[in-house]
């Protein structure tokens, strides 16, 4: 298979079988997905390559691990210019508990996941924005419960794509 040839079912299917669990033995992943171990290897191999598999790692417990506080941050800035943008993520790259960071359009432009041990620990981060530069606006969403974490969903063969397409 090359860079440029479409996932097939079994590809699709070694995917959502990753995703239920990435530490599936390559023996039984081959098994689940109706191949033999060597030309499964070669074809996982191939997915991490072609970017399709990003990382695989664990889901981790917030609260058992003591981020009692999960919230999610909106950050309007000053300017929009390149420089500002890229000066954003790069303070925001350095501090470890905020999570994950979307660039975003509309009334925000950019959509933060942080985690803290308590509420107090939280308005102390969210002080760390006060003081980053061309931030306008922060608004922050405390999490109340999860109602859905799902994988995400696997399309069919015909539709799926190169992620350079």
């Amino acid at each position: 298979m090359t860079d440029q040839q479409p996932l097939d079912d079994i590809d699709l299917r070694i995917l959502s079988e990753l995703q239920t669990d990435g530490r599936i033995r390559i023996n039984e992943l081959a098994a689940r997905v109706g191949i033999t171990a060597p030309p499964c290897l070669r074809r996982v191999r191939m997915l991490r390559s072609r970017g399709f598999i990003r990382a695989i790692r664990a889901t981790l417990d917030e609260r058992l691990l003591g981020y009692e506080v999960t919230t999610f941050v909106l950050i309007q800035l000053e300017s929009q210019n390149l420089a500002a943008i890229e000066a954003f993520e790069a303070a925001i790259a350095a501090i470890p508990r905020f999570l994950q960071c979307w660039r975003i359009s509309g009334d925000a432009d950019f959509m933060l996941k942080c985690v803290a041990p308590s509420v107090d620990d939280m308005r102390q981060q969210l002080l760390q924005f006060a003081g980053l530069p061309n931030v306008r606006k922060i608004r922050s969403y405390p999490v109340l419960g999860v109602s859905k974490d799902a994988a995400l969903p696997i399309p069919d063969a015909p539709a799926a794509r190169s992620p350079a397409a």
